[in-house]
């Protein structure tokens, strides 16, 4: 008999609770909010990555270790006596319920764009007279790039935003004729305020294209890293290595990478 998802939860919540207990696990018991801070932010990255990769099993067991960070933390909160696993599901049983009306009570959403209207004015109203601007709640944490999107997108909600891509664009230009000029003036803290500028701006336009950022970012990191390790395989099969190679061998040797590439790729 397949055992349920909440018999398997509570199994996991004692497993938990005896790793860190008297007859647990030394490197468990050890471990404290601030230590786990590295793996849970981790974790999340791995599940990004099975999610990109499409494998059904590492996505599952990927999930799997990021639900143990929380259920670290949630133990060690109830150790502590703060909030605990039954506070936490409390918490966000009550959420979902209270931000969905238009699904658990009277209110209407019919579209998608409606239901982040009024999440966003559900949140305000939680905030009991708390100043709490629009754009709050985006961790500082997050990658610039994200970060950047996710206040954008917030921004967008009340209607702070270009018209379209192609508007935004023309801020890019802006700030690359600007970006230019410091460059050109030698001033090492303009340089750095326009470049800032620069990216900003370019997520704009990758978010009013419904492309993420982010994933475009390491896309072309992900391009060059192949590049670069066909282009050292190219050097190394013709005899010669990076440090040895000239400029002109570089590049044809870079050039030969990229063709190598394109020939893969085509059916």
């Amino acid at each position: 008999m397949t055992e349920s998802p909440g018999v398997l939860f509570e199994r996991l919540l004692d497993i938990m609770a005896h790793l860190r207990g008297p007859d647990g696990c030394p490197w468990d018991r050890d471990q404290t909010r601030a230590s786990l801070k590295p793996f849970l932010i981790e974790e999340a990255y791995e599940v990004l990555e099975a999610i990109e990769a499409g494998r059904d099993r590492e996505l599952r067991e990927e999930l799997g270790d990021l639900l143990l960070q929380v259920v670290f933390h949630a133990r060690l909160g109830e150790e502590a006596g703060e909030s605990g696993m039954a506070e936490v599901l409390r918490s966000l049983v009550d959420k979902l319920i209270r931000r969905h009306p238009h699904v658990f009570g009277d209110a209407s959403a019919a579209t998608p764009k409606d239901v982040v209207v009024q999440w966003e004015a559900l949140k305000q109203r939680e905030a009991e007279g708390r100043r709490r601007s629009v754009i709050d709640g985006v961790p500082r944490a997050l990658p610039s790039l994200l970060r950047a999107q996710r206040l954008q997108s917030k921004a967008a909600r009340v209607n702070f935003d270009w018209p379209d891509a192609r508007a935004a664009w023309q801020k890019v230009e802006e700030e690359l004729r600007e970006t230019a000029e410091a460059l050109a003036a030698e001033d090492a803290a303009r340089v750095r305020e326009e470049l800032g500028d620069l990216f900003f701006s370019l997520v704009n336009v990758a978010r009013l294209s419904d492309i993420d950022a982010e994933d475009a970012l390491q896309g072309a990191i992900e391009k060059f890293r192949r590049r670069f390790t066909g282009m050292e395989a190219d050097l190394v099969a013709r005899g010669t290595s990076l440090g040895e190679a000239s400029q002109d061998e570089l590049e044809r040797s870079w050039e030969a990478a990229k063709s190598h590439e394109r020939d893969t790729r085509e059916p």
